[in-house]
């Protein structure tokens, strides 16, 4: 994957993969939002120079099937898709597939001699995955995912969201957070401010990133 592509810079890089949900409970208003926030996320990236060098964004859908519908990229570089509704809720393979793409871009930074940061994996749902996905087996996964330092996982739940579901998924000190309405733009912000604070980090620097009370709410 991502063979003979050559950098367009030697900025050390941070992948951020976006992985939404666009089964059709997300169809309306929820869908409408989020296609919103994704554009502000792109525009807020584009506006910070050092972010714009560094940051590469990958953006996968997930319904009745699973689709990367934008692969590893700066932001200069394509134009954020618009997402429509479809489906079902195919998210075990949507996660396997962004974890199998980021360990294969970190290969190609190597390969092509730039450093980079811990890659961020966003997971943004409101639903439960279909009945014949492996929960258990994804887990697994993604605790030798966190336990070998190997990425950062979000899980940002949408209203109506099963957080018992999705806290089997999730590490001990990542659980879902509930999205405050439908405030993906509030959500988008603080992310491209907490990407913008990575890439523009010193390697080993401890980094406090902003508070999430502007877009989370608590789950009781």
């Amino acid at each position: 994957m991502f063979e003979g592509q050559s950098p367009e810079n030697y900025e050390q890089k941070c992948l951020c993969v976006l992985v939404v949900d666009v089964s059709s409970s997300m169809a309306g208003e929820p869908l409408d939002q989020l296609n919103i926030g994704l554009q502000k996320f792109q525009e807020e990236v584009a506006m910070d120079f050092t972010a714009s060098q560094r940051l590469e964004i990958s953006l996968i859908s997930f319904g009745s099937s699973v689709q990367c519908i934008q692969e590893p990229s700066l932001v200069s570089n394509f134009k954020m898709p618009i997402l429509t509704a479809n489906g079902t809720t195919k998210l075990v393979e949507a996660m396997r597939l962004a974890m199998d793409l980021s360990e294969n871009r970190k290969k190609w930074y190597k390969s092509t001699g730039q450093k980079y940061f811990r890659p961020m994996i966003v997971l943004i749902t409101d639903g439960e995955p279909d009945s014949d996905q492996d929960m258990y087996g994804l887990a697994n996964e993604i605790k030798d995912f966190t336990n070998g330092k190997k990425a950062i996982f979000w899980t940002i739940g949408v209203k109506n969201y099963n957080h018992a579901k999705l806290a089997q998924i999730t590490p001990p000190d990542a659980p879902p957070r509930p999205l405050a309405g439908l405030a993906f733009s509030e959500f988008f912000k603080w992310l491209s401010d907490s990407m913008g604070a990575i890439v523009n980090s010193k390697e080993g620097q401890i980094l406090a990133l902003p508070p999430t009370n502007g877009w989370s709410q608590i789950q009781m």
